[in-house]
């Protein structure tokens, strides 16, 4: 039995009101992603939701949030999902699934993706989305070593740059997202100059709950990417890195087990329809598992 919300918003199982959350909802939800082990950024809540500031949303049980769900907005043709999240000990009550079925609305008639972890993937199956690749987590400490040449601190001057290229390599173009992630507290973003005034790449280097997080890292070639990564070990001076690595990309995967790193766990990029060509030959590690 369903009643409505306190706003006219239809409830569903045991009066389940699922809205659009504020920065300081997610921040409860980001805790929650860091009890499953997803160890979230430090920074990440400002640059999410200023890509779409309406694609976020819980769901209350008289006001008390027990279930999460991000559908954030890429554009006219594509979207992602992720965060989607129910409280440990009150999973199997239909909450995730009314959760679910109440936010995905706002993605309208684009292409959805998402990374999903190995205990969805089925049901996301069931639910129209198919598989297009296998992302591994790698993780450990990569030894400092030389500053390679070619590779530098990220400049103001170079985003209009780097933003075009990031488009390249991703469904989407996501200015809006970049504009903060490039520059968000404690993120360190390095490129890779190709010699002709172009980027031949690029990475983002972020604190985290647990390691520190690798992501993008973007290069035209197996070489652009052991430069860059090159740089982040150097930055990140002995502690954990942990990078999200699509399978399909052998030389990436071959890259990071040749620094030592080890794998953790596996996600299924998938989609429920088709997404533009891009370069995932480019994407040595996605930018992250919850905006794609």
């Amino acid at each position: 039995m369903t009643s409505p919300g306190p706003d006219g918003t239809p409830a569903g199982p045991d009066g389940l009101v699922v809205t659009q959350a504020s920065p300081d909802d997610w921040a409860v939800v980001t805790g929650w992603a860091a009890d499953e082990g997803w160890n979230p950024g430090l920074s990440d809540i400002a640059s999410f939701f200023a890509q779409d500031p309406a694609g976020f949303f819980v769901g209350r049980i008289d006001g008390e949030p027990v279930s999460a769900i991000s559908v954030v907005t890429y554009g006219a043709d594509y979207a992602f999902l992720g965060f989607y999240l129910v409280r440990p000990g009150l999973r199997g009550r239909g909450y995730g699934l009314a959760t679910w079925k109440a936010a995905l609305a706002h993605a309208g008639d684009r292409t959805v993706g998402l990374d999903g972890v190995v205990a969805q993937q089925d049901n996301y199956r069931r639910s129209g989305f198919e598989l297009a690749h296998r992302t591994v987590r790698f993780g450990g400490v990569v030894p400092p070593g030389d500053q390679p040449p070619g590779v530098r601190p990220a400049r103001p001057a170079d985003h209009p740059a780097i933003i075009a290229y990031d488009g390249a390599c991703t469904p989407a173009d996501r200015p809006a997202f970049l504009a903060s992630w490039l520059t968000a507290p404690g993120h360190r973003t390095f490129v890779r100059d190709a010699g002709d005034g172009r980027p031949a790449g690029y990475a983002v280097l972020r604190p985290a709950r647990d390691a520190l997080r690798v992501g993008p890292l973007f290069a035209d070639t197996p070489d652009d990417a052991r430069a860059l990564f090159a740089a982040l070990a150097a930055e990140a001076d002995g502690r954990t890195l942990a990078i999200d690595v699509p399978e399909s990309n052998a030389p990436a995967v071959a890259l990071v087990e040749k620094l030592g790193l080890a794998p953790s766990f596996e996600t299924a990029r998938m989609y429920t329809g088709p997404v533009r060509p891009f370069a995932l030959e480019r994407v040595h590690g996605v930018t992250t598992l919850e905006l794609g």
